[in-house]
């Protein structure tokens, strides 16, 4: 149900376009949206009780407040939406995977003779930035050529120095792979030219560039500058090499991006084949999470959205596999950045389905990739977990540990506190808590035992899972009191240990003498971990019991309210504070029975 705020909200939403940011209890955003009109979008969340789509539905029972931003118009909302989505990565919104930042090759422009780098900031300067690029070793064999090609320089020199000091040539000009701009020995205008070339062939311009290097190389023979023509010559080759090894298409009038996803229910991998001049220049690739149910044509759009947010060139044709939502709006917003009208088209047949099936291709092996990737590291024991198993003698790796702890802070309310780790993590979902029922007094080996007992009598039913290894909180005595319990119930192969908390020494039931690990040791630091979480568990269980008994409502003094109607009335208005600034139909709106509101409504005007 919805809180008074919130429904005060979604009551006064404006007819107007924007952004709304969906917020859980806790303040955090859990998903972004735009709307053309936002009255009508954000109260489509809430318009049934029972929505068709589980997402809707999921998401709607989280929601505790909403904000808005109200844009001039549609175009506008989407760009805000996707940089809000792309900063803070909401929840239930599609998640463009970019746990690294991707590179771009940058000329510099901080003085006359640029260079051609890697950096992974987009910054804004006078800097040149193509990118970025998701074959990161691609690129640098790019820029190798590049800069050996049309012999850019390497050095981070200032040029010339602001005190005018002069440097010498280094080796990169003796080996003819530097002009020497340190001792002057080619004028800014010349070197300029050659960044020029640089520039064209990032940009996919290569058949221009070969007419301006065919151009230069005749000029140069005609005035029988032989060597000169033999380097540009060498420049041509090159060139004409990498086109050859690039060439996709017949049409080379239009600059084009292919994009194509492939899906495999949440994980999803998209591929984009960029396109110039009927040359294939580059290929980019990212990963992406949704939920199962969200519909492909949602997930273009959001890609769509997420990668032309940040990409440097919008090319004139875009190709895509999955008919996206939004596609006009898109178009318009592309066509705006680009300043030239941008074509989002869905293939159906011919030269332009072809593309998209190869990047379809292209888009199932990236896939293949990951999902590979997934199940190795899925099967991968870590580090910890195999060293535990070495330290601790164990014949099998223990993969699941379960931990165990009493709470017995007074007479009463004693409870003990099950907590579980898989592969070294926390598995809360198996976190369980045990009100201690048959010891009377302090006795923590008892109450072990019960524990103990209790749980593994659920595991022998199937109702819980056997674990690897059995960690108890306590020394010789404790452990002991487990062991007997487990031997009660016929367990007799669980690898059981304890960890006692003076000296954090390791018991185990076949030894003796208790084991000692260095303290920096992974195993014992997993150990400590695991045990210090089932303890404070157990202290929160027993804190909340302690709490439920001394605390007593204001409403337990009001006839009519009992048990259900004290909780539907706290959860609604969160504090009884809030039910006493209430008004009557705020609170017959909850409890539905008007002359009960009515005395709740006079009980309290009557105590203030």
């Amino acid at each position: 149900m919805e809180s008074p705020d919130l429904r005060k909200k979604l009551r006064d939403l404006p007819r107007k376009p924007g952004v709304y940011l969906m917020k859980d209890s806790a303040g955090k955003i859990i998903y972004i949206g735009k709307a053309k009109v936002l009255s009508n979008r954000v109260r489509s969340y809430f318009a049934s009780k029972v929505s068709p789509d589980p997402k809707v539905a999921a998401l709607r029972e989280k929601i505790a407040d909403l904000e808005l931003l109200v844009t001039d118009n549609e175009v506008e909302a989407l760009i805000l939406e996707a940089n809000l989505i792309k900063k803070h990565k909401p929840r239930y919104n599609i998640d463009l995977k970019d746990d690294k930042r991707y590179p771009y090759l940058k000329l510099t422009h901080d003085d006359d003779y640029p260079r051609l780098i890697v950096t992974r900031r987009l910054r804004r300067d006078k800097g040149l930035y193509f990118g970025p690029y998701t074959n990161t070793k691609a690129m640098r064999q790019t820029q190798r050529m590049l800069v050996k090609l049309f012999t850019l320089r390497t050095c981070g020199y200032k040029i010339p120095h602001p005190q005018r000091r002069k440097y010498k040539v280094c080796l990169q000009y003796h080996i003819k792979h530097c002009p020497g701009p340190c001792e002057d020995l080619i004028s800014p205008a010349e070197y300029d030219k050659e960044v020029k070339r640089v520039v064209k062939f990032l940009q996919g311009k290569s058949k221009a560039l070969l007419e301006e290097l065919t151009t230069e190389m005749k000029q140069h023979a005609a005035t029988q500058e032989y060597e000169e023509a033999a380097r540009v010559r060498d420049q041509i080759k090159a060139i004409e090499a990498v086109m050859q090894k690039q060439k996709v298409t017949a049409d080379q009038a239009v600059d084009q991006d292919i994009i194509a996803l492939a899906r495999s229910g949440g994980d999803l991998a998209a591929v984009v084949l960029q396109i110039r001049e009927g040359l294939l220049i580059g290929r980019q690739h990212h990963y992406l999470k949704a939920s199962k149910e969200e519909l492909e044509s949602s997930i273009a759009a959001s890609f769509l959205k997420q990668y032309y947010l940040d990409t440097t060139f919008i090319p004139a044709e875009i190709y895509c596999s999955v008919k996206a939502d939004d596609k006009t709006l898109i178009s318009k917003w592309l066509s705006g950045s680009r300043g030239a009208r941008v074509k989002l088209l869905f293939p159906q047949r011919g030269e332009k389905l072809r593309l998209v099936e190869m990047a379809e291709v292209n888009a199932r092996l990236l896939l293949g990739e990951l999902l590979t990737q997934k199940r190795e590291k899925e099967e991968k024991l870590p580090y910890v977990v195999e060293m535990l198993q070495k330290d601790l003698y164990l014949q099998t790796a223990p993969v699941t540990i379960c931990a165990f702890d009493i709470s017995n802070l007074g007479a009463s309310d004693a409870v003990g506190s099950m907590i579980c780790f898989r592969k070294g993590k926390p598995a809360k979902k198996h976190y369980r808590h045990f009100q201690i029922r048959t010891v009377a007094g302090q006795d923590d080996y008892a109450m072990m035992a019960e524990v103990i007992s209790r749980y593994f009598t659920r595991v022998l039913a199937g109702e819980e899972e056997m674990p690897d290894l059995c960690l108890i909180d306590g020394g010789r005595g404790q452990l002991n009191a487990a062991l007997a319990s487990l031997d009660e119930l016929g367990i007799d192969s669980l690898a059981v240990c304890g960890l006692a908390k003076r000296l954090e020494e390791i018991v185990l039931p076949d030894q003796e003498k208790y084991l000692t690990l260095p303290k920096t040791s992974s195993s014992l630091k997993i150990l400590q971990r695991i045990r210090d979480e089932a303890h404070r568990f157990a202290i929160s269980y027993h804190r909340k019991l302690r709490d439920r008994k001394t605390s007593k409502s204001i409403l337990d003094d009001i006839a009519g309210v009992g048990p259900k109607r004290k909780e539907k009335l706290l959860k609604e208005f969160g504090s009884v504070d809030a039910i006493r600034k209430a008004s009557i139909d705020d609170i017959q709106e909850v409890i539905k029975n008007q002359s009960l509101a009515k005395a709740i409504h006079k009980y309290f005007k009557q105590t203030s």
